[in-house]
């Protein structure tokens, strides 16, 4: 059990969960046609950057830079799902649909 405690995670283990959170993302970015789908790998990748920079916080020496700027990207998701989702709804009830194909008739 004392083995258990001891472990710890290096800055590689934080980076290497930053990285498969940007590549799940950009996955879920490209391969949606849904627009929530969309909303959700923006997510992915807004906290990638998130986890990517309380790391670089963790291991630099008397620095809190990386933990406010992850403070202001939390503000940032939140501020843009909510908006991103009342325009969600908005099509949705313009055009029956949540697919992002679509959406290029908002245009006209």
């Amino acid at each position: 059990m004392n083995e258990l405690l001891a472990w710890s995670t290096g800055l590689h283990g934080y980076l290497s969960v930053g990285g498969a959170l940007l590549g799940l993302g950009l996955i879920g970015i490209m391969s949606r046609k849904n627009a929530i789908g969309i909303l959700l790998g923006v997510e992915l990748v807004l906290n990638a950057a998130a986890v990517n920079f309380v790391a670089f916080s963790k291991y630099r020496a008397a620095a809190i830079d990386g933990q406010v700027i992850t403070l202001f990207i939390i503000l940032i998701a939140a501020a843009e799902a909510a908006v991103a989702l009342a325009i969600i709804l908005r099509f949705y009830r313009l055009k029956q649909t949540i697919d992002a194909d679509e959406a290029n008739l908002l245009r006209n």
